[in-house]
């Protein structure tokens, strides 16, 4: 049996980011993930279309969601931006 994770995200007016809410500690988080971050950590291809980056966020939601929950954790908020620098070693 397999499962199928469901995002409500949006792609921003501009097409520059993603926008999702996640949870962590009961805290509903707004996050925003730049396009440049899914494009070169989550194989998103350059210029991807809308369905191709909310499909890089759903293939890579997992990671992104641990850094989410770092970050969040690290400094408390009701939204969490992430970029490239957040997924660099």
């Amino acid at each position: 049996m397999t499962s199928k994770l469901t995002i409500n995200a949006t792609i921003s007016a501009d097409r520059a980011s993603v926008s999702f809410i996640t949870f962590s500690r009961e805290h509903e988080i707004q996050c925003n993930i730049t396009r440049k971050a899914l494009e070169q950590c989550f194989w998103a291809p350059a210029g991807a279309s809308d369905e191709r980056l909310l499909k890089a966020l759903s293939d890579g939601y997992e990671r992104i969601s641990a850094r989410v929950h770092r970050k969040f954790l690290a400094h408390p908020s009701h939204s969490v931006h992430l970029d490239v620098m957040d997924f660099s070693a």
